[in-house]
């Protein structure tokens, strides 16, 4: 379980992602770079104690249009082998020291925790509140048999995909909210996913799918 400390961060998350977001090729802000908001996410536990491991939801209002992007994120005590190309930056925690915050689509933590979500292994846990699951955090899986390990990991304009055996779990970089009801899954070859909530900039919350989940065909 992990536990939420309520302190001071150096530079604080959204400066660090103020910096990195224009780099990503899903960045919808505007050229003059984002101007960015905490609007939503969860938390997974780490069983090890050892990773922390946040979805978190930001809004930018730099653009013409708001956006809100979905940013996974990793916290350490050291850096990762073979992730500098995944680092966002280090924060000085007010607690725990240093911390190297890694793009978490690239963390094997992340990557297994995420699996366990959607098989139903784990729970989402509340963004800022120790000990406490985000009822807010819905998952739908009807795959069979346990996801692939050893996912390889590619950007594009649209999102993350971490792919393996045939297999995808995307990521939706960019949220867009759901119709009204039940959020739903009808594309051909969607076999889950997981859905969350945020707050957009005029104060309403809204629904939309965080990660989608893709097996191939029968007979593929």
């Amino acid at each position: 379980m992990a536990v939420i400390h309520h302190t001071v961060l150096k530079p604080t998350k959204l400066e660090l992602l103020t910096s990195w977001l224009p780099t990503r090729p899903w960045y919808r802000g505007g050229a003059d770079g984002p101007r960015l908001s905490k609007a939503g996410g969860f938390r997974l536990d780490d069983p090890a104690g050892e990773v922390g491991i946040e979805f978190m939801v930001v809004t930018d209002t730099s653009g013409p249009e708001p956006c809100a992007h979905l940013v996974p994120l990793t916290y350490r005590g050291a850096p990762l082998e073979g992730a500098e190309h995944a680092l966002v930056g280090t924060m000085e925690h007010g607690v725990l020291g240093r911390r190297w915050a890694y793009d978490g689509c690239h963390d094997p933590v992340l990557q297994d925790r995420l699996a366990a979500l959607v098989e139903g292994r784990a729970q989402a846990q509340a963004q800022s509140v120790s000990d406490t699951p985000d009822r807010d955090v819905l998952v739908s899986y009807t795959g069979e048999g346990p996801l692939p390990t050893g996912l390889t990991v590619g950007d594009d304009r649209e999102g993350t995909a971490l792919t393996a055996e045939g297999v995808t779990l995307l990521l939706h970089r960019v949220l867009r909210p759901a119709p009204e009801g039940p959020v739903t899954s009808p594309e051909e070859g969607v076999t889950g996913h997981v859905s969350g909530v945020w707050r957009t900039p005029d104060g309403a919350l809204v629904r939309g799918v965080f990660v989608s989940v893709r097996h191939p065909a029968p007979d593929a």
